[in-house]
């Protein structure tokens, strides 16, 4: 999948941002020694996680890569091999 897109959708990125701002929370609450609000970054996080769920259940995400019946390809290949 990586070879192809990166995950650059509105899933990914909507997810990502909102895990981002919680990672930020919580680190922010941890230098000032303020445990109710690091882990409320942290929930944040994982808040980030089930949107970007929900937006790929929604069809915001990647779209499913459909699998090619093995002889389709073998048919193909020798097509092509013919030429």
């Amino acid at each position: 999948m990586a070879g192809t897109s990166h995950g650059h959708t509105p899933a990914a990125w909507t997810g990502v941002i909102i895990a981002f701002i919680g990672f930020c929370v919580s680190g922010a609450f941890m230098v000032l020694a303020n445990p109710l609000g690091f882990w409320a970054g942290l929930v944040v996080v994982v808040l980030g996680g089930v949107v970007g769920m929900a937006m790929r259940a929604a069809g915001m995400g990647a779209p499913k890569a459909t699998h090619t019946d093995l002889s389709e390809v073998i048919a193909a290949n020798r097509l092509a091999a013919k030429v």
